[in-house]
C-alpha cells in the first residue's frame, strides 16, 4: 500500500541522492554489491539515506517477514511511478569536479552499474575515459570486487598500454572504487583518504575527517598536518556515516574503498570519489605515483583473513600476548606500540578473523606478522 518511485538501473549512491532529492522516507537498491552473479540482495536506507542495519531496523524487518503468512494486499494499491533523475544527479556529482588540465583515465566498470553511471555523468567533461567492461547484463568478465588484486589486472594493463594518468575499477553497484597509478600500481584506499583529506581541509580548516581503524597511521598524521581533526572509527558504513553526522565531518574514508562526503548527505559515492581524485590530480603537475610516494612511509599488511572457530578466545589470546601495548576494543582488539600496531576483528558473516598490521619497515612487519600468525594460524587464501 505504499507509494514507490522507480528510478531504474543505477549505481547505489544515486539511490542515496534520490532519497534526499525527492524527500522520500527511504530507498531500496537491488544489488549484491561485489558478490558473484548468483547472489542478490537489498541495500535498505531510511530517511535522508541513513543506513538500515542490524541495530537500526533490519532485525525488525526480518521479524515482520518471518511472521507473514501471505503478502498483505490493501484494498487499493498505491501508485508506482518512474522518474528519470540522471540530469539532477549529474549536476550534483559534477559540483565535485574541477579539472584544470585534461586527464586520460582508464575506467573498469566490472560489468556493473558503473557502465551506466560513467557515460551519463562524465561524458562531455574534460576527461578522456577509456572504458573497460561497460556492458551490463551479460555476466562478469571478472568478479566485480576491486579489492581482489587479480580483478585489477585489466585496469593496470590498460593504464600502461595507453599511458593513462590514472585507472579506476568499481564494484558491481559502483559505490566503491580502487585506484591505480600511471605505472599500473595499486594505490591503497587509506592513502587515498590521506591524499583527499588535504583537498577538503583546504576549504574547511579545523574540520573533522573520519577514517576506519584499519587505516595507516599516515592518515591521522596527514589530517593533523592539514589542520584537521582525525576521528578513528569502526569498520562499516553505518558507523562511518553516524560518525560523519555526529561530528559534522567533512570527509571520510575506509580501507575497503568507500569514501564519504559531507556535501553528499554524509554518504559514500564512487562517482564523487572519482571526481574528487581527478580534481586533485589535475591540479598538480606531478604524476599520481609521485603524489602517493611520500604517503607510503609505513609498511602495511592490508587485511588478512584467518579461519577461526572461537573468535573471542583468539582475540583474548592476542590481547594477552601483547598486554604491554596500548589496547582498545573499538572494533575487535587493537594493540598499539610506538613502532607498530595490529587490529584483529571478527567477520560478521563467516568464521574468520581479519588482521591488519603496520610497522615502520617491511622487515619489522614480516617479523610481527609471524608473531600474530603463531596465534591465529595460517592465513586463508582469498
Amino acid at each position: 500500500g505504499a507509494g514507490c518511485i522507480d528510478i531504474g538501473l543505477c549505481d547505489t549512491p544515486m539511490v542515496y541522492f534520490a532519497i534526499n532529492h525527492l524527500g522520500a522516507c527511504g530507498g531500496i537498491q537491488v544489488t549484491a554489491s561485489h558478490n558473484p552473479i548468483q547472489y542478490n540482495g537489498f541495500k535498505i536506507s531510511g530517511a535522508k539515506a541513513r543506513p538500515v542495519g542490524a541495530n537500526t531496523g533490519l532485525k525488525e524487518i526480518q521479524h515482520i517477514v518471518s511472521t507473514l503468512r501471505r503478502m498483505p494486499i490493501g484494498a487499493s494499491l498505491a501508485p508506482a511511478q518512474k522518474v528519470d533523475l540522471w540530469s539532477e544527479y549529474r549536476s550534483h556529482v559534477l559540483k565535485f569536479l574541477k579539472t584544470p588540465r585534461r586527464l586520460k583515465v582508464v575506467v573498469d566498470a566490472s560489468n556493473g552499474m558503473g557502465g551506466k553511471m560513467f557515460p551519463a555523468i562524465f561524458s562531455g567533461t574534460d576527461i578522456e575515459i577509456l572504458p573497460l567492461n561497460f556492458e551490463i547484463g551479460k555476466g562478469f568478465v571478472h568478479e566485480p570486487n576491486p579489492l581482489v588484486e587479480a580483478n585489477l589486472q585489466m585496469t593496470k594493463d590498460a593504464v600502461r598500454k595507453h599511458h593513462a594518468d590514472v585507472g579506476i575499477c568499481t564494484d558491481g553497484d559502483a559505490d566503491r572504487c580502487m585506484f591505480v597509478d600511471e605505472k599500473g600500481q595499486t594505490v591503497r584506499c587509506d592513502l587515498m583518504t590521506a591524499l583527499l583529506s588535504r583537498h577538503f581541509l583546504k576549504d574547511n580548516p579545523g574540520a573533522m575527517v573520519v577514517y576506519d581503524l584499519r587505516s595507516s597511521r599516515v592518515v591521522p598524521e596527514e589530517i593533523r598536518a592539514a589542520g584537521g581533526v582525525p576521528r578513528r572509527e569502526r569498520v562499516g558504513h553505518a558507523f562511518m556515516k553516524k560518525a560523519m553526522s555526529d561530528g559534522h565531518g567533512v570527509f571520510g574514508g575506509e580501507l575497503s574503498g568507500h569514501f564519504y562526503f559531507r556535501d553528499n548527505f554524509n554518504c559514500d559515492s564512487g562517482a564523487i570519489a572519482f571526481a574528487t581524485a581527478l580534481s586533485v590530480l589535475s591540479a598538480q603537475e606531478l604524476p599520481f605515483s609521485r603524489l602517493i610516494e611520500p604517503l607510503n612511509r609505513y609498511s602495511h599488511s592490508g587485511e588478512i583473513n584467518f579461519q577461526v572457530q572461537d573468535k573471542d578466545a583468539k582475540m583474548k589470546e592476542i590481547a594477552g600476548k601483547f598486554s604491554d601495548a596500548q589496547i582498545d576494543h573499538l572494533d575487535g582488539v587493537t594493540c598499539q606500540y610506538e613502532d607498530w600496531w595490529c587490529n584483529v576483528r571478527p567477520s560478521n558473516t563467516e568464521p574468520l578473523l581479519r588482521l591488519t598490521l603496520e610497522a615502520r619497515t617491511p622487515e619489522q612487519m614480516k617479523a610481527r606478522l609471524k608473531d600474530v600468525e603463531a596465534i591465529l594460524g595460517k592465513p586463508v587464501a582469498h
